[in-house]
């Protein structure tokens, strides 16, 4: 995408920004997610380029996806060295930008091993997908000067419009996941079924929702999800006698 001289046309970021919420919309796996928001980004400049995108989890930066080998080899060197674009991007909460990383005397551990590898310039976005998933999206060229204005700012508008679409697919994944868990938790004993309708009626709370809560109090009391059902059902039991 981009013209000979690498700038984006209005037309082309909108496209760009249909494709990744067609790509998005009705996913439900983060990863795969992921996945195609790294090619997708990638055709914001013309020329070479690679994208990745860093998050943190457990309180420690990961590369997620990537669009090549060579973008995780250099990510995992900023992680190791603790300094690098996209921890500069995650810290600032600011798009990190080095047209020229040849000459460019920020993350010196890591722009030597950036440009031993032919990076000639990266671009980092923060991504917030929600309160405990942020992270940064990543964008590596092989030529000094390929960010011009017109690609930030379409890698700043995919990023945005990522966040809210990725934060949707995470939903999803977590309502899905609740639903597959409802259903075998439903069919695990009528104490357990007893419970969730308990928890229903207190909370006013949709099946789900009651599941949560249950598992909740199970990881709490070091319990099984069965015996906590059981508790409650007694506890109800007792009051109503």
């Amino acid at each position: 995408m981009g013209n000979g001289n690498g700038q984006l046309h209005v037309v082309e970021i909108a496209s760009l920004l249909r494709e990744l919420t067609a790509g998005l919309i009705t996913s439900d796996d983060l990863d795969e997610a992921l996945e195609f928001l790294v090619a997708t980004t990638a055709q914001a400049v013309s020329g070479e380029s690679w994208c990745g995108i860093t998050l943190i989890r457990a309180g420690a930066p990961t590369t997620q996806a990537t669009s090549s080998p060579l973008t995780a080899r250099v990510d995992d060197i900023q992680y190791k060295v603790g300094d690098g674009p996209a921890l500069t991007a995650i810290r600032t909460r600011e798009m990190v930008v080095a047209d020229d990383l040849a000459n460019d005397p920020r993350w010196p551990q890591w722009r030597e091993a950036a440009v031993d590898d032919a990076i000639a310039g990266v671009l980092s976005m923060p991504l917030d997908i929600d309160d405990h998933v942020i992270g940064a999206l990543n964008l590596y060229v092989g030529r000094p000067h390929a960010f011009t204005p017109d690609v930030q700012l379409a890698v700043m508008l995919v990023a945005e419009h990522a966040g809210l679409l990725l934060a949707a697919v995470l939903d999803r994944g977590r309502r899905a996941g609740l639903a597959a868990d409802l259903s075998e938790a439903l069919s695990s004993g009528e104490s357990v079924n007893r419970a969730i309708g308990i928890v229903m009626a207190q909370r006013g709370c949709p099946a789900e929702d009651a599941l949560e809560v249950l598992r909740q109090a199970s990881n709490n009391l070091h319990a099984p999800l069965h015996e906590v059902a059981d508790r409650l059902v007694a506890a109800i039991g007792n009051r109503s006698a």
